[in-house]
């Protein structure tokens, strides 16, 4: 990982995140292949507007992240779904899971849920 220098302050990390980055300290939320922490995906769901934040499912009923966005060819599927260029950006639920229990230290409201793994 690069060594992080402040910029943009639109787009500057908090440092507590800088930090948790740098020493890999992900915790059970790194991908065990990947051996890094997953922030997002892309896939060939068909959303619109107003579906920021959607649950995505995996075929076994698992929540495996949310809906964030569409690319800029998906701007068309109002008219037309396109198989070949359609793509929803998600956020992976276990980045979000890591930003709840390391980054905000709500670690008490990720023991209250019923995971997963």
């Amino acid at each position: 990982m690069e060594k992080y220098k402040p910029g943009d302050y639109e787009f500057d990390l908090h440092a507590k995140q800088i930090e948790l980055l740098q020493k890999k300290d992900f915790g059970e939320y790194a991908d065990p292949i990947r051996k890094d922490l997953v922030v997002g995906f892309i896939t060939t769901n068909d959303i619109t507007g107003g579906n920021s934040g959607s649950p995505v499912i995996n075929g076994n009923g698992h929540l495996i992240g949310l809906a964030f966005d569409g690319n800029y060819e998906a701007l068309s599927h109002k008219l037309a779904y396109d198989k070949d260029l359609t793509r929803t950006i998600c956020v992976d639920i276990r980045y979000v899971l890591w930003c709840i229990d390391k980054l905000g230290g709500a670690g008490h409201l990720i023991r209250e849920m019923k995971l997963i793994k």
